[in-house]
């Protein structure tokens, strides 16, 4: 029995749609793109995560990936930020995040071009990153900030 306003015990999962994208291998990698970096242009990004819806319900989530590139290797990390605004840690000599210190809350890894993965998270109330952590890839702006309300 439902009550007016009320929610159903089991509550349904969000299913968010995530595409990861770039302009393919011949194009040159942009730098400098790392989420909080000073004066950060995403429009000169050359590859990128877009997802669909950008926030929903605190619970479980269920991400749908799909690699939308023709010649390149992605994965999805999702990042919990502690603190919005700041910098991940990064490891200079890998180019790449440093995942267990950043906050890793899940993750679709390693997805050949055209393919999908699924992740199945539950996510408390708060500002997230979704992360492409292959080398350069972050850094080059492949991420985007998703939302999670109470």
């Amino acid at each position: 029995m439902l009550i007016a306003g009320g929610a159903s015990a089991a509550q349904a999962a969000s299913v968010v749609n995530v595409s990861l994208w770039d302009k393919g291998a011949t194009t040159t990698m942009a730098i400098g793109l790392a989420y909080a970096m000073p004066s950060v242009d995403t429009a000169k990004a050359t590859m990128g995560i877009k997802v669909s819806p950008p926030e929903v319900k605190a619970g479980k989530v269920t991400f749908n990936v799909k690699n939308d590139s023709k010649d390149r290797v992605h994965e999805m990390i999702v990042i919990h930020l502690a603190n919005p605004g700041r910098q991940l840690p990064y490891i200079n000599a890998q180019n790449r995040v440093e995942e267990d210190k950043a906050g890793d809350k899940g993750e679709v890894s390693d997805l050949k071009p055209g393919a999908s993965g699924t992740l199945m998270v539950n996510l408390k109330a708060g500002k997230y990153l979704l992360i492409c952590n292959q080398p350069g890839h972050y850094a080059a702006g492949m991420w985007t900030e998703f939302t999670v309300d109470p």
